[in-house]
């Protein structure tokens, strides 16, 4: 017996049947579509990062979460997101870091991304002299500026010696740190910490930078593992290849104070607002060439 519609049981049956086929291949293939997709996104265009360690204080916090593009200086092996392709020297499209730039190398034998800035470029001779940069036989400006307060938090617990918790202009407990200014020759100015003496890598011989390759070191120079360490000790044994940038820091997404668990609804609580969509890009300042020092 026909029911109302005029579809017998049977064909009704059918209709039910096919929903529940479901085209797995297509299905996977879309996702597989969509996961090289985002694959691609992140090797070629910009891939978001998280700050692990104080290496880059006071510029970078633990929790920071951050955009790295990946085209300012072309592409290579580092370029691609999980480091899938063997390593190499190759480049397409290949650029060059400039000075203060804040770039992603990888460590010379494990698949891991540091976080740095660019203080020598290819060509350049450098050297470290009780904390101060000697580039090309010539002291890096360094300025002493006003104790910097940043957050007081679980990602921020202030336990370093030269550190002190304070209370801040807003009632809460703020984080003090000694801060100076680095210029580069290029005009380029940046803040940096470099407040305990006789350390191991204040001091570094100069030598002379490969032309495939730029010197980086971290902001927080009494903390940080960068050109200036050995492998041995965490380091990144010298100038970095440019075959092993794998792109630069742009700009803060967000940031998190340390409070925030798996849960979503925790992490509205744990945001540090102020640090949302700083820019990374370092500030500029006019240049005067000793010739027009000397005119004047």
């Amino acid at each position: 017996m026909s029911n109302v519609t005029g579809m017998s049981d049977t064909d009704t049956a059918k209709k039910d049947g096919d929903k529940d086929n479901v085209n797995w291949f297509a299905e996977l293939r879309g996702l597989l579509l969509m996961l090289l997709a985002v694959l691609a996104f992140h090797s070629f265009v910009a891939k978001p990062f998280y700050i692990p360690s104080t290496s880059m204080m006071p510029n970078l916090l633990v929790g920071d979460r951050l955009i790295v593009s990946k085209y300012p200086y072309g592409y290579s092996w580092a370029s691609i997101t999980f480091h899938l392709l063997p390593r190499g020297e190759w480049r397409i499209f290949g650029g060059t870091p400039e000075y203060g730039d804040i770039v992603i190398p990888v460590h010379p034998q494990r698949s891991e991304d540091y976080i740095k800035r660019v203080v020598a470029l290819p060509g350049d001779r450098i050297a470290v002299r009780d904390g101060q940069i000697i580039l090309n036989g010539v002291p890096v400006k360094q300025e002493v500026e006003s104790d910097m307060l940043l957050p007081y938090d679980l990602n921020t617990p202030c336990t370093e010696p030269e550190f002190e918790v304070v209370t801040g202009p807003d009632g809460t407990q703020k984080c003090k740190v000694p801060v100076m200014r680095e210029t580069m020759p290029n005009g380029v100015s940046y803040s940096i910490i470099e407040a305990l003496p006789d350390q191991p890598l204040d001091n570094y011989d100069e030598i002379l930078v490969p032309e495939d390759a730029v010197f980086v070191m971290g902001d927080n120079r009494d903390y940080s593992a960068d050109s200036r360490a050995s492998v041995a000790r965490q380091g990144l044994g010298g100038p970095v290849p440019l075959a092993n940038i794998g792109g630069r820091a742009e700009f803060i997404t967000f940031s998190l104070d340390g409070t925030a668990s798996w849960n979503p609804f925790t992490w509205f609580g744990a945001m540090r607002g102020d640090r949302a969509f700083t820019t990374l890009r370092p500030t500029r300042t006019d240049v005067v060439s000793e010739a027009e020092t000397e005119t004047e």
